[in-house]
Formats: C-alpha cells, structure tokens, sequence
C-alpha cells in the first residue's frame, strides 16, 4: 500500500493508502503484494470492457507504433482515424455523420459543447448559449465538462468559474417517478432562461457514476422530444461510458424513444488500451458548419491519433468478431435478477437498477427504508472497503451533500467476465452489502 508520504505522485485522495497493482488477466487485478482483486468495475472506471491482458489489441498497439504512432491532427489525417471513423459510423452509429477523436470522457463532453455552440452561432442564432442538464449528473472534470452538472459538491469551489448552465432534478422513485415533474421543470427554465437562448439539452441515458444504473422513465423522453421540436434545441447524450456496448446495444440512445443530435462515446472505446474517447454528429450538425464559418477551431494533441485509433479499431473488430455486444444484451437482464435477488433481504438496499453490464444499488436508512443515510456514516466509502476486503472491486459515490441522492454503489464488469465469475462478482458484492449494513445499523443503534 502506498500512502501520499511514500510517493512524488500528487494522489487523488490524500489520506488514502492505495494498493499498487503490478498485472491484470481477464477480469482480475494482482498487487505488488500478491493479492488478487476481482474487477466488478472495469477497472474501477468501467473502462476495461474487454477485460485486462487482451493479447490482440496488445499486438495492434505493437504493430502500429512500429510504423508511426503520432502526427498533429491539425497538419495530417491518418489510416487509422479514417478507418475508425468509417467503421465507428457503419457498424455502431449509422444514423450519424462525423466524428472527432479526442483523449477521454471530458475532451469528448467539452468538444460537444464547444459543437452545440458553433452550430447555433452559424445558423445566425448566437444568442443559444445555455445549456439544460439533470442536476445528479457527471460529465467531466474541465470546466466546460463540470459546468454541465448541477452537483455543489464537485462544482465548489470553482464556482466562478463555470458557465451559468441551468440543472432540472432527476426523475427518481424519490422525487418524480413519472418524470411529470422533470418536464415541468424543464418547462420553468426555458420560460424563466427563454426558449431562445438554449442551445441544449444533455444528459447520460442510462447515468453512471452520479447515479448508477439510472434511466429517465418514457414519458421523460416523449416529453423532451416534443419540447425539442418545439424551441429547437439539440440534445446531446453522453455515452462515455454507455457506448461501446456497456447497455446491450452500441449506443444506449439506441434503446430511447428519440434520437440525439450528439453523442460523445469513451472509456470502452479504448477499453483501457489507449487513451480514446468520440464526439459523433448527425449530419444537419455538420452541415450548418459546412454551410457556414467552415471551421471548428477546437482541438487536443492527441486528437484522431495513430495509436489511440489502431487501438480503437482493434477494440471494435473484437467487440463485434466476439460477439460481445450481443452477450451484454442477453446476459444482463439474468445479471440484474441475480443482484436483486442477492440483495432481497438487505433493509439498506433500496432498489437495484440498471442495463447490460452497467448495475447500480442504492442504500437507504433501514430505519424507514427511504431516507438518506446519515451523511457522517459515509457508507461508499464503507462499501467500497468492504467489498475490497472480500476481494472484489466496486465504484460508490457518496453523493448525500447533492441532495438528489445518497450512497450508490455501481458495478460494471468486463463483457468477457464468463457466467461464473459474474456469479462470484455478486456473491462478494452481497457479502459486502451485508456487512456493511450490520455496521451501519450498530452505528445507527449508537447514535439513537
């Protein structure tokens, strides 16, 4: 373990001893001290869709830094990028048009917004700069990215510095389990901000780290689509970590009752191979830079790189030669019930939820069976230790100072992990759960 005395790196958390991992095989992580860690988690970013030591796309990285592993997007194109982009649209997204490679989630997020921007201002309507979102949301860490999130707890204390977007609340069982009141809402913002000035609406289909396996209910979506058509605002949907196949489709939006005008992709675009992530447009979105300024002066070093994208095509001819996206589609449906079921007795487990390989649970006081848990108790982070102790890696968030929700763990295994070791994952994970809750209840007994 190496704690923020032992080291010159400047750690995340710097009251946390970090184990150091040393190789990874399939769906496990070994530490320089020998322990081995089952990966519920993708890595612990729902990253590794393939799973660790994938010898194939190893090889394809190999191969091309042979030959030229970087060239300046602004002064050449290359085979891979052109490769990737047209493969990327054909097989995966057919209803879009272009696509920009970047480094990640963020980059992704904050091209698409600097794309909604520039598309409104070349139809000659400047004036849309705001941009609408659920407030329990994650989009990135730049600070085009986190402006796109309502949460106080990321955005203080940069405040200042962030774009005056406008947030609704989620639809959840606790707030607005119909997404009436959502719509509502958003009807509010767009009298109050004027219908004019909004350039988008964007939002996670199914939501990842903020609220873990949660989707918008139907009549959300019908509900938006109309309003779409009616102010004339784009809707972009961040699929960092939904794309690639994490929900049983390649894009999560395949699965909603519209489509976006948006779409950024990561995370298993590269499948923890290459730093790889994509903001897709439909082609009216491009046209109206064609036919206008013909110019998106926006852009990363590593942008359409050659390595990053000859891992991206390795990453996609072994998605759809392995069949992989249809085994998420069939295989996460009996995944879901296998977790409710392991956690039918737990009196902290609120509701399990969720698509494909991307689940989410959500703790609740089991002393009425709704409430948040007591802020104090931080209990993802207890989940989240726990669970490590049985061997097995989760991602929780601790989102209680948001006031949308509270303590949610996610699971999100490699599309490879095989049908007993997805058994194992949710055997640990009820270990833990029930661990966990005798500690939170004895606590909650002491603080009565």
């Amino acid at each position: 373990m190496i704690t923020a005395a032992d080291t010159h790196v400047f750690p995340r958390l710097l009251d946390l001893a970090y184990p150091n991992v040393e190789r990874g095989r399939g769906v496990r992580l070994y530490t320089t001290e020998g322990f081995e860690i089952l990966d519920a988690c993708s890595g612990g970013a729902m990253v590794a869709c393939l799973g660790h030591g994938d010898t194939e796309i190893v090889e394809a990285a190999r191969a091309q830094a042979e030959r030229i592993s970087y060239v300046y997007n602004h002064h050449f194109t290359n085979e891979p990028q052109e490769r990737l982009a047209e493969r990327l649209l054909d097989v995966a997204a057919p209803e879009m048009s272009r696509v920009r490679f970047v480094s990640g989630g963020s980059e992704a997020n904050e091209t698409a917004v600097r794309l909604i921007r520039q598309y409104h201002v070349d139809r000659g309507e400047p004036e849309r700069w705001r941009i609408i979102s659920p407030a329990q949301s994650y989009h990135g860490a730049l600070f085009g990215a986190l402006a796109l999130t309502g949460r106080s707890s990321l955005q203080q204390p940069y405040d200042d510095y962030l774009a005056g977007h406008l947030h609704i609340p989620p639809a959840t069982w606790r707030f607005d389990p119909s997404g009436e009141a959502a719509l509502e809402e958003l009807d509010r913002l767009l009298e109050s901000a004027g219908p004019e000035t909004i350039a988008a609406f964007v939002c996670e289909p199914v939501s990842a780290a903020a609220l873990p396996g949660y989707s918008p209910p139907e009549q959300f979506w019908r509900g938006l689509e109309e309003r779409r058509q009616r102010h004339g605002f784009l809707i972009c949907f961040d699929e960092v970590v939904t794309g690639m196949g994490r929900t049983g489709t390649w894009f999560a939006a395949h699965q909603t009752p519209l489509e976006p005008d948006v779409i950024t992709g990561g995370k298993g675009l590269g499948a923890g191979y290459a730093p790889l992530a994509a903001t897709l447009c439909r082609e009216h979105v491009f046209r109206a830079l064609a036919d206008g300024s013909r110019n998106f002066e926006h852009g990363h070093t590593w942008d359409g790189a050659p390595l990053p994208c000859a891992v991206g095509l390795a990453v996609l001819d072994a998605l759809t030669e392995r069949g992989l996206i249809e085994r998420v589609r069939d295989r996460g449906p009996a995944l879901r019930e296998e977790l409710e079921q392991a956690l039918g007795d737990s009196e902290i487990v609120r509701e399990v939820r969720g698509r494909g390989f991307l689940l989410g649970a959500e703790f609740v006081d089991p002393r009425d069976g709704e409430s948040l848990l007591p802020d104090e108790l931080d209990a993802a982070a207890l989940v989240d230790q726990t669970a490590f102790e049985h061997g097995l890696l989760v991602t929780s968030t601790h989102s209680t100072a948001d006031g949308y929700a509270g303590d949610q763990t996610l699971l999100a295994p490699a599309f490879i992990a095989s049908n007993a070791e997805l058994g194992e994952m949710v055997d640990r994970f009820a270990a833990a759960v029930a661990e966990v809750e005798r500690a939170v209840k004895s606590a909650l007994s002491g603080a009565r």
